[in-house]
């Protein structure tokens, strides 16, 4: 079978894995009296990001399903604020219909999310999407409904990974006493010291003069983000060891939710479901692109053991086992999916059996 062959197959489970568990929800909604139902999506992203060309997908697609009946009006670049976690908020009272964010802005409200943002959670790319299409991920993205959040879908969002301005790192030894830029988020704290560096939580709007100026040695994000932010001119190194997947989540208000009627909830998961498979394409082109060019530009790719690495991060291990019980118990069961490239289709075809 060719990649191309076996992207559309993957895909096209992922489509039915999401329809599929969607349905369970349509059994309780109330119906919305509208000739037209106009839905509002924010999110910080530029308009050319392959995650915001999703979402464009999700509104053509929602159109033409629904013949008009529905309709998905965006707002990109933090149009209506200059946060997540302000959309976060803004779901949760209602003023909001839908936003995308991130699941380490996320556990901040759902402290499920948590685990997403642990290190080496998943074994593999396979592994990760066998967990965010498969049951679990699915699970994981209902959890937020007691606080008037629920997830739609997991948008591919790649893996972190290290970025040095003037320091190889082969080894989490070459990592000791280096200030690496991270997330306001505990995990990320605790896994960059963890793994030998100094975490320094700073602005993301700060991050290249600070590359610059030397106020920090590195920092750490996927792929494309490096690549868009141009934070590769202030850097020399980019390591590819891929510690932690915080993923991209499409959320809506569940007070949005439970007016819409059960035919507009299945033609958004419809929707969702098309543009899920449509922004996996497109991103696997833009990190293939983003790294040829970025070498082309100098910056040298390292492709370290990542099995040193993840010995370093026992440590984290043991604060979630001991502290966080539930967050203990769902990396246990994410951990325990399988990372073959049929389990997917196991799943799908268990579920057409059933």
């Amino acid at each position: 079978m060719s990649w191309q062959s076996e992207i559309t197959m993957k895909t096209f489970v992922i489509v039915i894995l999401v329809l599929g568990f969607s349905l369970l929800a349509l059994l309780f909604a109330g119906p919305e009296d509208s000739s037209v139902c106009v839905l509002k999506l924010a999110h910080v992203l530029d308009a050319s990001h392959p995650v915001s060309q999703g979402m464009v997908r999700l509104a053509e697609e929602l159109e033409t399903v629904s013949n008009g009946k529905m309709r998905l009006d965006i707002y990109p670049s933090g149009q209506l604020g200059a946060s997540e976690r302000e959309y976060i908020e803004s779901l949760q009272i209602g003023s909001l219909d839908m936003a995308k964010v991130s699941s380490a802005v996320l556990e901040n409200f759902v402290p499920q999310f948590a685990v997403l943002s642990l290190p080496y959670i998943f074994t593999s790319d396979q592994h990760r999407w066998n967990v965010l299409f498969g049951p679990e991920g699915q699970r994981l993205l209902t959890l937020g409904e007691p606080v008037w959040l629920r997830g739609l879908c997991f948008y591919e969002s790649g893996s972190r990974n290290f970025y040095l301005r003037d320091k190889a790192v082969h080894t989490p030894d070459d990592l000791k006493g280096l200030k690496i830029r991270v997330m306001k988020s505990y995990w990320a704290i605790q896994t960059i010291n963890a793994l030998g560096g100094s975490a320094t939580p700073i602005s993301f709007g700060e991050l290249y003069t600070a590359l610059q100026q030397g106020v920090v040695d590195g920092a750490e994000n996927n792929i494309s983000t490096l690549y868009r932010s141009r934070h590769y001119e202030a850097s020399k190194y980019f390591v590819l060891d891929g510690h932690s997947s915080p993923s991209d989540v499409l959320m809506i208000s569940t007070h949005r939710w439970n007016r819409l009627s059960q035919q507009q909830q299945s033609w958004l998961m419809h929707a969702v479901g098309v543009s899920l498979s449509y922004q996996r394409n497109l991103w696997d082109q833009a990190e293939q692109k983003a790294l040829e060019d970025m070498r082309q530009k100098g910056l040298t790719v390292i492709e370290p053991d990542k099995s040193l690495f993840r010995e370093k991060v026992q440590s984290v291990y043991d604060i979630v086992e001991k502290e966080h019980l539930e967050l203990y118990q769902l990396m246990v069961d994410i951990q325990a999916i399988p990372d073959d490239k049929d389990y997917l289709n196991r799943v799908s075809q268990s579920r057409l059996e059933n």
